[in-house]
């Protein structure tokens, strides 16, 4: 059991999530389907370094990471994602000023 590898010690769901429902986010580097993927051979490319896309989806990953859905504009794949794999599209600064739906701004 104790021989599961982890690559980080962080526990990343002791915080809320990092990404929103509806954020656009970035792949901070080309991903590929390591065989996990159904439909694709293990090594096709699911998402460009740089490609857009929505979160989807928030999950969790062994009681430790989140693992955000994210739709790729340009790919149309569903790829899960760490926190570590994607960048804001719009900075964390900027988006003080996006309005709240059917609310006013924060």
């Amino acid at each position: 059991m104790s021989n599961i590898v982890r690559d980080s010690d962080v526990v990343e769901i002791s915080a809320p999530p990092y990404f929103s429902f509806g954020e656009r986010v970035k792949a901070k580097r080309t991903i590929r389907n390591d065989g996990t993927y159904a439909g694709k051979e293990i090594g096709d490319v699911l998402a460009e370094k740089g490609e857009e896309g929505y979160v989807v989806s928030i999950g969790t990953f062994l009681q430790q990471f989140y693992i955000y859905g994210v739709d790729f504009l340009k790919s149309g794949n569903r790829v899960g994602m760490k926190r570590k794999e994607l960048d804001p599209v719009v900075s964390r600064d900027e988006m003080q000023d996006i309005p709240l739906p059917g609310g006013a701004l924060r």
